[in-house]
């Protein structure tokens, strides 16, 4: 795992669990910014990614940041990261991207809280992309312009705030109204809702 503006902390963990903190070190998110994160796990092992505290994107004033995640899972890995919410503020604008490579056998459950705006404010600009790999097969790819003259239509965000997601890879969350099961083998379950604390997509695990 590598960062400049993040700090990976070794945290104690049950047998064949390795749980890793990611600390900030320093501002988050800022004008210019470029956060990169690769993780690599190889083995049966399952990593748990905590995150201490959310990112705030800030106001910036015409410029843009980045947050890029790039995974690689192989030889039997497993990967479970429940993200904090990421808000982007007033006048920011981000782009954000997910890469996940992984070979059969590998499982991934990421959780993703998008929050447009601090609270009493119309949030920024972010731009999302994700693609997964299971094997050789494209089992998601995903673009989602979450702008403000974009995202008020019905069938994006329409007067919610935040869009939280959970994405399950290599096996498939149960089936309900709110969750679309993917060709691969995967799902996503996803809640619409004014505040992240509302949704219940914690419980899904």
């Amino acid at each position: 795992m590598s960062s400049d503006q993040i700090s990976p902390r070794r945290l104690a963990g049950p047998p064949g669990v390795v749980r890793i903190a990611l600390v900030a070190a320093g501002a988050l998110l800022l004008a210019g910014d470029q956060v990169r994160i690769e993780i690599v796990v190889t083995g049966p092992v399952q990593v748990e990614i905590i995150e201490t505290a959310g990112t705030v994107a800030y106001a910036m004033r015409g410029a843009r940041a980045r947050w890029d995640v790039d995974i690689q899972l192989t030889d039997g890995a497993n990967l479970r990261w429940y993200s904090e919410p990421f808000v982007v503020s007033a006048d920011a604008a981000v782009t954000r991207s997910t890469v996940v490579r992984m070979e059969h056998g590998c499982t991934a459950e990421l959780r993703e809280s998008l929050v447009l705006g601090r609270h009493g404010e119309v949030g920024g600009a972010l731009q999302t992309m994700t693609r997964a790999w299971i094997g050789d097969h494209l089992t998601l790819a995903e673009d989602l312009d979450l702008s403000p003259d974009a995202r008020g239509g019905w069938a994006v965000m329409h007067t919610a705030r935040c869009l939280d997601t959970v994405t399950a890879l290599g096996f498939r969350l149960p089936e309900d109204t709110h969750t679309v099961q993917l060709e691969g083998c995967g799902s996503i379950a996803r809640r619409l809702v004014h505040e992240q604390h509302e949704s219940d997509l914690r419980q899904v695990h």
